[in-house]
């Protein structure tokens, strides 16, 4: 093997091993979305790389609507999508996220840091909340490396590579404004650093997400699903919140499962005080953009998969005057000095692996079961039509339902606004049914809804008194995980 393949090589080896060892300590799947992704993608190899997409027939992605705003990630999904779907899911979770660290690894490499194989060790234990984010079957760890490539050429100056990045990361992920937003922060250091505007970079990005947005297989129904999906999370305060990942942290909470990524920065900071030097261009850089993902932090905590490696990258490009390059640093002419703060960085290093890894696994043990609503599905495919509707009472079982059963169509799935989008009314009248507040719901299930079955799990105790009590729900099925009532005609 050429010499300047092996530490990459070794790198990934490692990366890989310590995300199997997380994602393995249970066989179950760290989050739901990931038995959407695996299945859709395995829908993808064995029917059409556009599929059709009957499934939520009262949403956005309607069949006539539908947008793959995971395409590029889907298509990454289809090797893995061979035998088990549940394992192939999981393997490719500790891929896409060995090549993310790997990709971390570049920019050190590309930027000389010294030590750059050590710190982008440090990954493996920078934060749990990190770690756990990496081993979800999503595309946030590739988006990780997107931003991590798509910096390295920032600081290059590679405009050209860069637009082309951004077009495939507009293809692959809807967070593709992320890319936009690093661009116009390399514009800011620009001004603050050296007085001038440096807009060929903004531009080159620029070009690649509208051609991304232009020249894409779903066109227009992206542009469409971008405005009225998109727009409303960043902007809009009122939007519904999609489970807990939407929802800020609390100091203490970033405290307790980040604490070596708010070390890592602080650091850093420290280190440029230290130094008593005026900062270059790339910690600049990489010091506003840890920033504002920290800032996003304090909106929804999902960004944590954000926040903890460019914490680390700020913190290698501010300390990186004081490691050895030959015998030199900005301290001191001392290999004792220049050694010691290696041992230092490998301390460190070695500290938050051991603790971040045991408390990923831990996390990750206490995963739903991966057989969660199976037997349901099961038998909603032996007993009903091909087609016929299913009304949810939650629309985060639908990856789940999707994953085990694609012969019935649902009510809402992957993010309840897709429904209420489609039609405010219909929501508000869900989720009144779903919380148990509309008494004998079965009417407004049949002619509203158009359903003839209804899956709830054990949790909806109002729900399922209701649905007790009314004469036209007929329970057909249960089992220790999840109730089916069939709908009859009022």
């Amino acid at each position: 093997m050429p010499k300047r393949f092996l530490i990459p090589t070794l790198l990934f080896i490692l990366f890989f091993m310590g995300m199997a060892i997380v994602q393995f300590a249970t066989p179950n799947m760290p989050d739901n979305d990931g038995y959407y992704h695996i299945k859709l993608a395995w829908l993808m190899r064995t029917e059409s790389l556009k599929p059709d997409f009957p499934w939520l027939p009262l949403s956005i992605l309607n069949e006539g609507e539908f947008y793959d705003h995971h395409f590029l990630f889907h298509v990454a999904l289809i090797p893995f999508t061979f035998g088990d779907l549940r394992v192939g899911a999981k393997w490719a979770a500790v891929a896409f996220s060995a090549l993310a660290f790997l990709s971390v690894w570049y920019l050190f490499h590309r930027q000389k840091i010294p030590a750059s194989w050590l710190w982008a060790l440090a990954l493996l234990g920078i934060s749990d909340a990190f770690l756990y984010r990496m081993s979800v079957t999503r595309a946030q760890s590739l988006s990780l490396a997107v931003l991590a490539l798509g910096l390295a050429w920032v600081l290059e100056g590679k405009y050209k590579h860069l637009a082309v990045l951004s077009f495939l990361y507009v293809w692959m992920y809807d967070a593709f404004p992320l890319i936009l937003a690093i661009v116009g922060l390399h514009l800011l250091a620009v001004l603050i650093m050296e007085g001038r505007l440096e807009l060929r970079l903004l531009v080159w990005a620029g070009i690649g997400v509208v051609a991304g947005l232009i020249i894409n297989p779903y066109f227009p129904n992206n542009l469409i699903f971008t405005y009225h999906h998109l727009l409303p999370k960043l902007l809009d305060p009122t939007s519904v919140s999609v489970g807990n990942e939407w929802y800020p942290y609390d100091t203490d909470q970033l405290l307790g499962n980040s604490l070596p990524a708010l070390i890592a920065f602080v650091s850093g900071t420290f280190a440029l005080g230290m130094a008593g030097r005026k900062m270059d261009l790339r910690t600049t850089l990489s010091f506003l953009i840890t920033l504002l993902f920290g800032l996003m932090l304090f909106k929804a905590r999902r960004f944590v998969e954000y926040f903890p490696p460019f914490a680390l990258i700020f913190s290698a490009f501010a300390w990186a005057p004081f490691f050895p390059v030959g015998r030199k640093t900005v301290v001191a002419d001392s290999k004792l000095l220049a050694n010691l703060q290696i041992i230092l960085l490998v301390v460190a290093v070695s500290a938050g692996i051991i603790k971040s890894i045991p408390e990923t696994q831990g996390s990750i043990s206490n995963s739903k079961p991966y057989d969660l609503y199976a037997g349901a599905s099961a038998w909603l495919v032996q007993n009903t039509p091909s087609g016929e509707r299913v009304f949810q009472t939650d629309w985060d079982d639908f990856p789940r339902l999707f994953f085990y059963n694609t012969h019935n169509t649902y009510l809402a799935g992957l993010d309840p606004t897709y429904l209420q989008l489609y039609d405010r009314d219909l929501y508000d009248v869900w989720v009144s049914i779903t919380r148990g507040e509309v008494e004998q719901p079965s009417k407004i299930i049949w002619e509203r809804f158009s359903a003839r079955y209804v899956h709830t799990d054990l949790n909806h105790g109002n729900f399922l008194r209701e649905a007790a009590d009314d004469p036209h729900m007929i329970e057909v099925y249960r089992d220790d995980q999840a109730v089916i009532f069939e709908v009859l005609k009022p």
